[in-house]
């Protein structure tokens, strides 16, 4: 079988870097392992890989109410600095080419984003990590990832969490939580369900950039969705 995308962007959270259980903070290496195996046996199918990682498992930039939220922005962006090049290492190790480009100049440790590079490293099939989100406060790191999608061109923005989709409520918390298979990004907007934030949302929805949300936790579920399987919730 073919595998249902050609070419995708994997956007998961700092906090899916801390491991699966709630709260915790800093990088678990065995989750860090666990997700370069499912993106290396996607890679091996001959998809092209991009990936956007948060930096909420070292600083959140939003809730720091004792910074200045530019400065705490910024520290949220060298944050996901230090998850990209935890992953590169771990895929490199693993024998997948990877390229870490920043949209903060970083010379040292990771290439500068120019989009041109970015697609030629991927038509190379090297896993590109998109790294500093765009490198302006006020922007997340799910706008970032809508950006960088549009950019490439991918087919398709893989949005791994803890949870199976997108659910009306905290199903951690709300037992009665309904779980959605399919939503339009109008109704995500309207019912301000937390899928991305509302400007990535809308940036998806003007260039009509599909968003799967699915359970990055459970084993083989990358490559089932990059297959084709109907798992988690279908944005578009």
């Amino acid at each position: 079988m073919k595998p249902h995308f050609s070419r995708v962007l994997i956007k998961l959270s700092g906090e899916a870097m801390a491991g699966s259980g709630r709260g915790q903070t800093g990088i678990d290496p065995d989750f860090v392992r666990s997700l370069s195996r499912e993106i290396k046996d996607v890679h091996d199918l001959g998809v092209e890989i991009a990936v956007v990682i948060g930096g909420g498992n070292f600083i959140r930039g939003a809730t720091q109410e004792w910074m200045d939220r530019a400065s705490a922005d910024y520290s949220g962006m060298l944050a996901t600095i230090i998850n990209s090049i935890a992953l590169q290492d771990v895929l490199e190790k693993m024998g997948v080419y990877t390229r870490v480009l920043s949209a903060i100049n970083m010379q040292q440790v990771a290439e500068p984003y120019i989009r041109r590079r970015a697609v030629r490293h991927m038509e190379k099939k090297r896993v590109v990590i998109f790294a500093a989100g765009t490198g302006n406060p006020y922007f997340s790191t799910d706008t970032a990832a809508a950006l960088r999608a549009m950019e490439v061109r991918v087919d398709v923005i893989l949005k791994g969490t803890k949870v199976d989709g997108v659910y009306s409520a905290d199903p951690f918390k709300d037992k009665k939580a309904k779980k959605f298979p399919k939503l339009s990004y109008i109704e995500v907007l309207k019912k301000n369900l937390k899928v991305m934030d509302s400007t990535a949302i809308s940036l998806c929805m003007e260039n009509n950039m599909p968003i799967v949300v699915f359970d990055l936790f459970t084993k083989g579920n990358l490559k089932k969705v990059i297959m084709g399987a109907k798992i988690g919730t279908l944005v578009t």
